[in-house]
């Protein structure tokens, strides 16, 4: 039984789901599958072991569900051997090619990962799985094999920026274990820099991966552990980040006065004006328009009246290349109207969230939009 791939599908849809998925997949990249009839025996057999994954259909299958090879096939691929060598030959080769790398290369591995973080941002992480875990290896192996400190701490800057951007990725397609391998590489990347913004933002985002674990609690505790971690050294907007997300962790949490709290403190600690972007941390996107679209999803976690305002003055000003920005925007305006009793108003919200996660790939937002949608 193959349980990875079938937990994948499940929290995507059903197997003819995945047929058809298939057969649009293959339509957008020209390549050929098998008849609809024999799709839906593949299926069957995949996800019961029966049919090994490989050629043209593991890549099809990485990118309608978001998984790696190992996840995929429940093992690694086989790959080709390599040719037996001088283990010191071998060794000194990697270390000198590591010591070339130059801080254009480095910033050629930054490039990348913000192109990586626009088309997640706007198609979604089902899609970039194999781009991202690429990404990642090259990575991780200019640090193993950089010697000296001054060049191996730009590439773990890159390192801990890039494996933070991968573990929310994964988070959003339903990898829950593979998220947060990827945290712990972004921390101990953050560590090896001695950068502790990437180490704060690493350890806030992590928490998100407790609370939808169901031990919000222990969420608490870890996003208040990362501005420890921070100490002085958090830039203004990364502070309100925090904040931000400490409100709605502490709301999950049923913490209603320190999520308040928080708020207070991240619209108090926020910059002026409508730039969203750090210039020191370029995975924090804050503003005004985004602090309130995160005060209306924690005040609408808690009932709260003053949450459908903030919701849609957020949905006025969100940038619309922000797709997953959106669908859990529209979730929060479902859940604030279902709290004031409005059925209508949250239907229709739960329709535009769906339709968005449906575009982004996004488990993470359908688990919501099911969950919301099983209490109207």
């Amino acid at each position: 039984m193959n349980e990875r791939m079938r937990h994948a599908r499940i929290a995507r849809g059903s197997q003819e789901w995945l047929v058809r998925a298939i057969e649009r997949y293959a339509r957008e990249h020209m390549i050929d599958v098998a008849s609809t009839r024999s799709l839906r025996v593949y299926v069957s057999e995949w996800e019961n072991g029966r049919r090994a994954i490989k050629g043209r259909y593991a890549e099809v299958l990485r990118n309608i569900l978001g998984l790696t090879d190992e996840e995929l096939t429940a093992g690694p691929i086989a790959a080709t051997p390599t040719p037996v060598v001088d283990g010191y030959d071998e060794l000194i080769g990697r270390i000198d090619s590591a010591r070339n790398v130059s801080m254009t290369l480095v910033q050629t591995f930054l490039d990348q990962t913000e192109l990586l973080r626009t088309f997640d941002r706007q198609t979604g992480a089902a899609g970039l799985v194999d781009q991202m875990a690429g990404h990642l290896a090259k990575l991780e192996d200019a640090l193993t094999f950089a010697v000296l400190p001054e060049t191996r701490r730009p590439v773990a800057v890159a390192l801990a920026g890039a494996a933070t951007l991968a573990a929310w990725q994964a988070l959003d397609v339903g990898a829950v274990e593979r998220a947060w391998r990827h945290y712990e590489l972004g921390k101990r990347a953050a560590q090896e820099a001695n950068e502790p913004m990437y180490l704060a933002h690493a350890m806030a985002e992590q928490a998100y991966v407790l609370c939808d674990a169901g031990r919000p609690a222990l969420a608490v505790d870890l996003v208040r552990a990362a501005w420890r971690a921070g100490g002085k050294r958090l830039s203004p907007r990364l502070q309100a980040w925090l904040h931000a997300a400490e409100a709605e962790i502490c709301s999950r949490a049923g913490l209603p006065d320190d999520c308040r709290r928080s708020l207070d403190k991240a619209l108090a600690c926020l910059p002026k004006g409508a730039e969203d972007r750090d210039p020191d941390m370029l995975s924090i996107f804050l503003n005004h328009g985004h602090l309130a679209r995160w005060r209306g999803n924690a005040l609408s976690l808690l009932g709260d009246d003053g949450a459908m305002s903030s919701l849609y003055v957020a949905l006025d000003s969100l940038d619309p290349t922000f797709i997953r920005a959106a669908a859990g925007l529209r979730c929060d305006l479902a859940q604030a109207h279902l709290a004031r009793g409005e059925f209508d108003q949250s239907q229709e919200q739960l329709r535009q969230a769906r339709l968005l996660a449906g575009r982004t790939g996004s488990v993470r937002h359908r688990r919501r939009v099911e969950q919301i949608t099983g209490r109207l």
